[in-house]
C-alpha cells in the first residue's frame, strides 16, 4: 500500500467518530427496514418510494425523476415499482406533461399502506434516534448530513 502525505488520515478521535456513524446507520437502518418488513411487508426503499409518491402533485413522479429523488439506480426504482406494482400499491402511467416518459402513481389503496406504515416507521425513528440525542445534538446531526448531501449529491433531499 503507497501511502502520501497528502492522505489526511483520521486521528483517534475521529476513526472513533466515524466508525460509530457507520454502525450507528447500518444498525438504524436495518430495524426500521425491518420494523416495516414484519407489519407491513414494506421494505425501507419501498416506503421511500411511497413518502415520495404521497408529496407529489397528483402523487404521480417520473421514474427517472423518482430515482434521482432517492438516489437509486433506474434499475433498481424500476424492479421495486414493479413489486408495489404487484401489490396494487403504485400504477405506472405515460407522463402527462409530454406523454413519453413512465411515470409511478400512488394508487388510493398505496396512499392507505403509507398511512399505517408511516405510524410504525416514524415512531422507529423517534424511538432509536431522536430519543438518543437532544435537540441541539440531532440539529447538529441534521446541519452535517445537509452539507454531505449537497456536496456529494448537489442538493439535499
Amino acid at each position: 500500500m503507497e501511502t502520501t502525505t497528502d492522505t489526511p488520515w483520521l486521528d483517534e478521535s475521529q476513526q472513533r467518530v466515524w466508525r460509530n456513524l457507520l454502525g450507528g446507520i447500518t444498525v438504524l437502518m436495518d430495524r426500521l427496514d425491518r420494523d416495516l418488513r414484519s407489519k407491513h411487508n414494506l421494505s425501507m426503499p419501498e416506503y421511500e418510494i411511497l413518502v415520495r409518491l404521497s408529496e407529489a402533485p397528483g402523487r404521480s413522479i417520473r421514474m427517472a425523476e423518482l430515482a434521482d429523488m432517492i438516489a437509486h439506480s433506474r434499475s433498481r426504482v424500476t424492479h421495486t415499482i414493479t413489486r408495489l406494482e404487484r401489490a396494487g400499491i403504485v400504477v405506472r402511467g405515460q407522463c402527462s406533461d409530454d406523454g413519453r416518459g413512465v411515470s409511478a402513481v400512488l394508487t388510493d389503496h398505496g396512499f392507505s399502506v403509507l398511512e399505517e406504515a408511516a405510524h410504525t416507521h416514524v415512531q422507529g425513528v423517534h424511538d432509536y434516534l431522536v430519543s438518543n440525542a437532544s435537540p441541539q445534538e440531532f440539529a447538529v446531526i441534521g446541519d452535517v448530513m445537509e452539507r454531505v448531501l449537497t456536496t456529494l449529491h448537489g442538493r439535499s433531499f
